[in-house]
């Protein structure tokens, strides 16, 4: 893979909108570049991506090693929704952490797509191994992973652009008011507990919707459907304690709320859209919930009005008829 680029500035403009055009990327991408250093201009270095480029001036592109890990035995089964030659689509179970960290000893779904022979890297050096958009380790449910280089950057534009998105399935206490909740707010990191988010002034925009779908029998709890409009972390579970609400089984947020236990967060990445990378064909996927999941809803809720309210065209009417 090339590792070396030298561009001439023709025209004003910020130095990551310069390099994502140049490398066919996202400006996260080379943002992430920019502040590791790899980018000088006329011959000096610099780590501010929103720099404003002169006319004349030579950019110059040096792309970091990609550093390989050992993957750690798998004891777990990854559910395939769909594959070809360009894209992966999974189910991701409750309990595995998407990538690894200092802090994670387990195995991960990276180390799973090891297994798997998948060895995709990125221009910004680090082994994602295709993953595009993340999970929390205890939210379950779909995922697409990139199995090419071409279909990573594609589907990486999907997202900043927003063609590409998820709803979500969440159990949460006490109910909605409202048949339609919209919450936004800017999320940062808690300034008074450091492993949360919050509502934080002059942190990152951040909007979610939340429809609701069914209540329990005894009226006090309520499945809902979520639509993200921003991607941040732990952004739905932020907006619901923002508001007073818990997601069952969360042990994070909502502390000051009554809690219900469960044995894992009862939040589901159910429907995926996107645009196939390389055909453009519009696909949609779902992701079914496991066997806690579905034991909680029996054991709560009618069924039957589940199974009616978490069909996939009935979801997406809910927001439609809305918002878009």
């Amino acid at each position: 893979m090339q590792r070396y680029f030298e561009y001439n500035v023709e025209k004003p403009e910020r130095l990551d909108t310069f390099l994502a055009q140049k490398l066919s990327q996202t400006r996260s991408q080379t943002a992430q570049l920019i502040k590791k250093g790899a980018v000088c201009i006329d011959a000096k270095t610099t780590t501010k991506p929103g720099l404003k480029l002169k006319v004349g001036q030579k950019v110059t592109l040096e792309l970091p090693e990609v550093v390989q890990s050992e993957p750690l035995e798998v004891d777990f089964d990854v559910e395939v929704l769909f594959e070809d030659a360009h894209i992966l689509v999974v189910n991701k179970p409750s309990g595995v952490t998407v990538h690894g960290a200092p802090s994670v000893k387990e195995a991960t779904l990276v180390d799973w797509l090891k297994e798997r022979g998948m060895r995709l890297s990125t221009i910004s050096g680090e082994e994602r191994h295709g993953i595009v958009h993340r999970l929390d380790k205890g939210t379950s449910g779909v995922m697409v992973v990139a199995k090419t280089n071409e279909a990573h950057s594609a589907l990486a534009a999907q997202l900043e652009r927003k063609s590409m998105g998820r709803y979500y399935l969440a159990v949460l206490t006490p109910p909605l008011k409202e048949e339609i909740t919209v919450v936004e707010c800017p999320i940062a990191r808690s300034p008074s507990n450091r492993i949360k988010m919050a509502c934080v002034e002059g942190g990152k925009e951040a909007k979610t919707a939340f429809a609701s779908l069914a209540y329990s029998n005894d009226q006090k709890e309520q499945l809902v459907a979520c639509k993200l409009f921003s991607g941040r972390t732990h952004q739905i579970r932020v907006h619901l304690e923002k508001i007073s609400r818990h997601i069952i089984g969360d042990e994070v947020y909502g502390a000051n709320i009554g809690k219900v236990s469960a044995e894992r967060i009862l939040l589901h990445a159910y429907i995926l859209y996107l645009d196939h990378p390389v055909t453009g064909e519009a696909m949609r996927f779902v992701a079914p919930y496991d066997k806690v999941m579905k034991n909680y809803l029996s054991k709560k809720f009618e069924m039957e009005r589940v199974d009616e309210t978490t069909q996939p065209e009935y979801i997406a009417c809910r927001f439609d008829t809305v918002y878009f």
